[in-house]
């Protein structure tokens, strides 16, 4: 009868909001979020404290960003996990077609020589201009790479390390254009030039910028979060190439923000509990507070919580519950598809998935405002990254933002959260949009290519002549001006 009489007195939402208080950060803090990340990515594109900077602002050598006049056959690569695409991208003005396909890379190449990886992806490149009827064309090509990349210049990317399973001998310090040019070369069947190197943020902002030639920022929110935008290249000192082009995309890896502390005043225990237990624990902590990868995971944690402490399920968890990650990203975007005072989906999550058949409707109600203040402080942080850019950034009449990732894809209430936020936080005279990629990491490789060989034989006309004064750094808000 004790257990019933407890299970009746079920917290109210307002007994939750107030045990997740911490997860809900107010405008000043976000602000001193944007004070510190704009001193983290001042450091990081200046030559003295480059390298000891936490937010590294790697200068990624494209200067000239599409205008939509480009046109031509390009191919695009697309290497970041077990299976790796290839594309072909025809342009017009106004007006693409393209083709892909997708190839798998077996575990004993993946594990096997540097050597055989890359006489791997040469043999489907040569596979797929055969039989797209290219093979005899010489065609430039847009290489999306997505690992830890050293970039020293637009077809020059030193890999740093391995991850995702690939521990391909031979390709750590090595220039992994050189490898694929090498075994393009050893096939002697194909007539392919690596143009450029670049990663999917890169892609996005590009892709994005071909459609709408205001876009000056490209951003993921997926399964991890970086962003990159368009700096003023006297202000990249880490670029000792040509200074007469005005502008240059700067690769942030925003991620590891907050590496050296600057978020400690935000963290919470979850936050420390995820991080100790990931594969990089100190590392990425931005991205850890924002992707998809740790989104789910979060709010188990609290659950967790919250259910040792008898205010969720009457303090009776199931074992599912107890294992790490089982509370998936996705069931959070499922949960807040529900409309407002519904919790159908939540009540399925909980019972199916979880194994929590004995959920009350008021638990479904708090799990939902659990899972609302995870999401929520994941969009306001990334909105705090994109308002740090825009006011960074010169004065220009209208700024948009490519978007891609699954997190602000499939999360119904991404956008909205993103939208409202950025225009709370940006200089007030700024006009801005979101914009959704459309195949970034592909179409947008293939732009690189386009715009790199455009560039190559007249003066680039797609630089922005109308550029203003730069804005003044955000003043740090008290009591934080000293920690910046």
């Amino acid at each position: 009868m004790a257990s019933t009489s407890q299970c009746a007195r079920a917290p109210l939402k307002e007994n939750i909001r107030e045990h997740c208080s911490d997860m809900i950060l107010s405008d000043e803090q976000l602000k001193q979020v944007m004070c510190k990340l704009n001193c983290a990515i001042n450091e990081g594109l200046a030559k003295k404290s480059h390298d000891d900077a936490i937010v590294k602002c790697f200068v990624t050598y494209v200067q000239d960003l599409p205008t939509g006049k480009e046109k031509g056959k390009f191919l695009a690569l697309d290497l970041g996990g077990t299976n790796f695409r290839v594309l072909l991208v025809t342009l017009a003005p106004g007006d693409f077609d393209m083709k892909s396909k997708i190839y798998a890379v077996p575990d004993s190449i993946m594990k096997g020589t540097g050597e055989k990886l890359f006489d791997h992806i040469a043999e489907c490149l040569s596979d797929f201009v055969t039989e797209q009827g290219v093979k005899d064309i010489s065609l430039p090509l847009g290489f999306t790479f997505s690992f830890p990349l050293s970039q020293e210049g637009l077809s020059r990317g030193i890999l740093k390390t391995w991850t995702k399973g690939f521990d391909a001998s031979g390709v750590v310090g090595e220039n992994v254009v050189e490898l694929l040019e090498q075994a393009i070369v050893r096939r002697g069947d194909v007539n392919i030039e690596v143009f450029a190197i670049l990663n999917d943020t890169t892609g996005t902002l590009m892709s994005c910028a071909w459609k709408d030639h205001n876009c000056k920022i490209g951003v993921i929110v997926g399964t991890g979060c970086n962003a990159c935008y368009v700096e003023k290249v006297e202000n990249c000192e880490m670029y000792e190439g040509d200074q007469s082009k005005p502008e240059m995309i700067v690769n942030t890896e925003w991620g590891a923000f907050g590496d050296g502390g600057e978020l400690k005043f935000i963290r919470t225990q979850y936050d420390c509990e995820v991080d100790k237990n990931s594969i990089n624990p100190g590392r990425q902590l931005f991205e850890k507070m924002i992707s998809g990868m740790y989104m789910g995971e979060l709010a188990r944690q609290i659950i967790v919580k919250f259910t040792k402490d008898k205010l969720l399920f009457c303090g009776k968890g199931s074992d599912t519950l107890m294992k790490k990650y089982a509370f998936e990203t996705r069931f959070v975007s499922e949960i807040e598809s529900d409309p407002a005072g519904v919790y159908d989906k939540c009540r399925g999550v909980l019972r199916n998935e979880l194994g929590l058949t004995h959920a009350s409707e008021q638990d479904a109600v708090n799990v939902r405002f659990i899972c609302e203040c995870v999401s929520r402080r994941a969009a306001d942080l990334c909105s705090a990254g994109l308002a740090t850019l825009i006011d960074k950034m010169p004065h220009y009449p209208t700024v948009t933002i490519g978007v891609d990732g699954s997190v602000y894809r499939y999360h119904p209430h991404f956008h909205n959260l993103m939208m409202a936020k950025i225009r709370q936080l940006c200089r007030p005279d700024c006009q801005f949009k979101l914009m959704l990629s459309q195949d970034g990491s592909g179409r947008g490789a293939a732009l690189v290519a386009a715009v790199i060989s455009k560039s190559g034989k007249q003066d680039n006309n797609g630089a922005s002549s109308n550029v203003c004064k730069p804005s003044p750094k955000p003043a740090c808000p008290p009591p934080s001006r000293s920690q910046c």
